[in-house]
């Protein structure tokens, strides 16, 4: 990341350079074989064939099979995997740079999801903003805001302002974290209040929830 956030600078120069991170040092995805390697662990978090392998790595999985992993792994998919394959200072590096946004994404049907699909942003104002000091709230939360939504173009969101769709979380940044983790990954995480979504609220405790209110949104042009 150092050599490619230098280039990033340069670039900026010139044009507009963007760029999203999530707050882990691990992917996870579906058992890929042109992934296979022994360079990094490998843990099967799911197997279709073979659901009794679950948690372990696919190394010794193919030790006991005595086979090697890329024949383990034919045998185990359909499947699921975390890819151990990042650099914690990477992650942090990336996270600090000053055009990053904070982003997620996971599979929700998955068994055994990343721990991202609930985690990703309480990691961020948890974890690296208050434990670590890596960056002030204002500027976590705009990495996840309104960085976004001018990055994407998208009208009237990102920031709490009048006449700006009410897209808003409430949450105590003395107690905010993820639990979420790779073992046990579908856990929400502590410490937020009430999510309120296009003004409805979505999610909140002792709270009058009046249903889901997310809707999909085209980026602005810019002509």
């Amino acid at each position: 990341t150092k050599e490619t956030l230098a280039f990033f600078d340069q670039m900026r120069q010139h044009q507009e350079i963007g760029c999203d991170v999530y707050p882990y040092s691990a992917s996870s995805s579906t058992l890929d074989l042109k992934q296979v390697t022994d360079e990094f662990d490998i843990v099967i978090t799911w197997s279709q064939t073979h659901p009794q392998q679950a948690g372990k790595t696919l190394a010794q999985i193919a030790i006991d099979w005595q086979m090697s992993m890329l024949e383990a792994a034919k045998l185990l998919m359909p499947a699921g995997a975390i890819y151990y394959n990042m650099d914690e200072r990477d992650v942090r590096r990336v996270l600090s740079y000053p055009v990053s946004m904070i982003g997620s994404d996971g599979l929700p049907n998955d068994p055994m999801p990343h721990p991202r699909l609930w985690g990703a942003f309480p990691r961020v104002l948890g974890h690296y903003c208050r434990d670590e000091g890596l960056f002030p709230l204002t500027t976590a939360i705009h990495k996840m805001t309104g960085l976004s939504a001018s990055r994407f173009r998208l009208p009237q969101r990102g920031l709490v302002k009048v006449g700006y769709f009410a897209d808003l979380v409430l949450f105590d940044p003395q107690t905010i974290r993820d639990v979420a983790s790779f073992s046990d990954p579908k856990r929400p995480a502590d410490g937020i209040e009430a999510v309120m979504v296009n003004g409805v609220m979505s999610y909140g405790r002792d709270k009058h929830i009046t249903g889901r209110a997310g809707r999909f949104l085209r980026r602005q042009t810019s002509h």
